[in-house]
């Protein structure tokens, strides 16, 4: 019955035009003169009635809302003006998180194929100055006292890496002699236990045997301390150096090649376009140079540090290595226990060098 009643009223509409205001309709007028007088003087909703049949109805179809439970509600006027706004898609955060990735994932392409453009240009530049210097058609910068430094510090690790050679093989050689020695002890000693006839000659030989072997184990610490300072020097110190003339050397060729190229477009026409590019190569030009001159610093300071590091290094293993050898040489027990005092050198104690029983396992 109730739906029945609720209908007809369901069916009237309330024209909306463009602006979101009702129509002019004179029914629709006289609806909302009464919706109004409704809002503004009537009862609350749960003391008002519904009625059925539509405007103008008959009061037969009257439902006391007395009966109906539920919180008060109040209606309202604006409800009429505000227009819904459309519902998100159920997708919609899912498709803006993958077009965010998309695009991070397209900056990061982009910025991959600038960088192996970049480097294919400077791989194409380096390479024609390279080869223009080679065949002589090029002109290169030349710092001919920083040249020649660079070249008696290569001439010096090699010679240096001579003695490193060198001392290497008399540590072997030495460390063999000194390990027959104490065998030659040993069997001496064990000679002078069963031989009673010749018991005190074995065993004059065995103490000596036996303190050669002592002096050579002092004198092989000195060397071994005298090839690890030379070692340090050579492959760290004038290594790091020449790492560094290499990035200058790169630099270098990196600078003549946007030189030469800088001076082939100033000769070209002089167009629009053209000053463009001079502009864009007087800007990787002047990038390059300061980069080569930056280099060029770094390589002459490190080139004074080295030699002074040098000097000392050299001076202290040298000394080390002369007294030890003479000490030894000459019998002087004491002198070469003063030497390796001096010039604070450890010995390994015998059969540090073997691997634990742990190891063997």
């Amino acid at each position: 019955m109730a739906d029945s009643i609720m209908s007809k009223a369901a069916t009237m509409e309330i024209p909306i035009n463009s602006n979101g205001d009702t129509g002019t309709l004179a029914e629709d007028d006289s609806l909302e003169q009464d919706l109004q007088q409704v809002m503004v003087s009537g009862p609350n909703l749960n003391e008002t009635s519904i009625v059925s049949g539509g405007y103008g109805g008959p009061a037969g179809g009257i439902i006391p809302t007395s009966t109906i439970k539920g919180p008060a509600i109040r209606f309202n006027p604006e409800y009429l003006d505000r227009r819904q706004a459309p519902a998100a898609a159920p997708g919609s955060s899912n498709h803006n998180t993958n077009s965010s990735t998309e695009e991070v994932s397209r900056g990061v392409a982009v910025e991959k194929l600038d960088s192996v453009k970049k480097w294919g240009i400077n791989t194409y530049k380096c390479t024609k100055q390279m080869f223009s210097e080679r065949f002589g058609r090029g002109s290169r910068t030349v710092d001919l006292e920083l040249e020649a430094q660079i070249d008696v510090l290569r001439d010096t690790k090699n010679k240096y890496e001579n003695i490193l050679r060198l001392a290497t093989a008399l540590i072997s050689h030495f460390q063999n002699m000194v390990q027959t020695q104490q065998a030659l002890g040993d069997t001496f000693t064990d000679l002078s236990q069963k031989s009673p006839e010749l018991q005190d000659e074995f065993g004059y030989n065995a103490e000596t045997q036996k303190l050669l072997c002592k002096n050579g184990e002092a004198l092989l610490g000195a060397i071994n301390f005298f090839v690890s300072s030379v070692n340090t020097l050579v492959n760290k110190t004038m290594e790091d150096t020449l790492m560094t003339i290499k990035q200058y050397e790169n630099a270098r060729l990196e600078f003549d090649a946007y030189r030469s190229d800088l001076e082939e477009l100033s000769l070209g026409p002089r167009d629009a376009a053209a000053m463009v590019r001079i502009e864009m190569a007087q800007h990787e030009y002047q990038i390059h140079r300061d980069k080569y001159e930056r280099l060029r610093s770094d390589v002459t300071i490190k080139l004074k540090f080295l030699e002074e590091n040098k000097v000392k290094v050299m001076h202290k293993q040298l000394l080390l290595f002369h007294n030890a050898i003479s000490a030894y040489f000459a019998g002087n027990q004491q002198q070469l226990e003063q030497t390796l005092i001096q010039f604070n050198v450890k010995l390994k104690p015998p059969g540090s060098d073997k691997p634990s029983w742990l190891e063997e396992q």
